[in-house]
């Protein structure tokens, strides 16, 4: 039996993984790994240490050097799927095995050039988040699972006009009763934001790695049977 466990435990793995491949801007689509630094492999990474979770690794390429053009205030809708080719055909676990449940996180950072390879040392704020809504008992991963892929997100209207990466995540808990367990899936894309309102407002920061800790409860938890749920990293940053 226990060969059994550890089969079904690694099937449950590799079919946890999905990628932010794709962007929308007010409901017009940018096109498939426009503007987007899609890693050619949907594989989790669990090490909080890593340089590899501020963007993820091993890209596709060539790297699109797009760069997206968002008004500040404009609604983005970043989509996920199973693997970088997209939507390939009826899949039971795309964009997300619905068995997998964890919240969804996107994360902006300023930068001197959107198409920028050194992403080291950047200093990031939460602009969304989604854990788990205590009325309905859904996940992050609930609602991707349901909108086929898409999470919508508004950019702040009152961040200075310029040069991002915004950092959209997944982090899966089914392994996450202890550390190394919970899965992070990510991807950059390259924006630039313009049109900003008179009132510019500076958010505090945070760096990635280093905005998680192991000892979070949001990082080490058990999907299973709990009723509330704090997402990890620091508040949503509000204008």
């Amino acid at each position: 039996m226990a060969p059994l466990l550890s089969l079904l435990a690694l099937v449950g793995l590799v079919s946890a993984g999905t990628i932010f491949q794709e962007v929308s801007v007010n409901g017009v689509d940018q096109g498939h790994g426009v503007g987007v630094r899609v890693p050619t492999s949907n594989a989790a990474i669990t090490d909080l240490n890593s340089p590899n979770l501020i963007c993820n690794t091993n890209f596709v390429q060539p790297v699109s050097q797009a760069v997206i053009k968002v008004p500040a205030g404009g609604q983005v809708t970043a989509q996920f799927h199973r693997t970088g080719a997209g939507y390939t055909g009826p899949d039971p676990a795309d964009p997300i095995d619905p068995t997998n449940k964890g919240p969804v996180v996107a994360y902006l950072a300023a930068v001197p050039s959107a198409t920028q390879t050194n992403v080291s040392g950047l200093k990031w704020f939460k602009i969304f988040e989604s854990g788990l809504n205590e009325a309905t008992h859904q996940w992050g991963s609930d609602l991707l699972f349901i909108n086929k892929g898409n999470v919508t997100l508004t950019i702040p209207p009152c961040i200075a006009s310029g040069d991002y990466l915004l950092r959209v995540e997944y982090i899966g808990l089914e392994y996450a009763s202890s550390y190394p367990g919970a899965q992070f899936f990510m991807s950059c894309a390259q924006l630039s934001v313009t049109g900003t309102s008179a009132k510019v407002v500076a958010p505090s920061t945070v760096s990635i790695p280093g905005v998680y800790k192991s000892t979070d409860s949001g990082i080490v938890t058990s999907v299973f049977g709990i009723s509330s749920y704090t997402v990890p990293g620091p508040a949503v940053f509000t204008c």
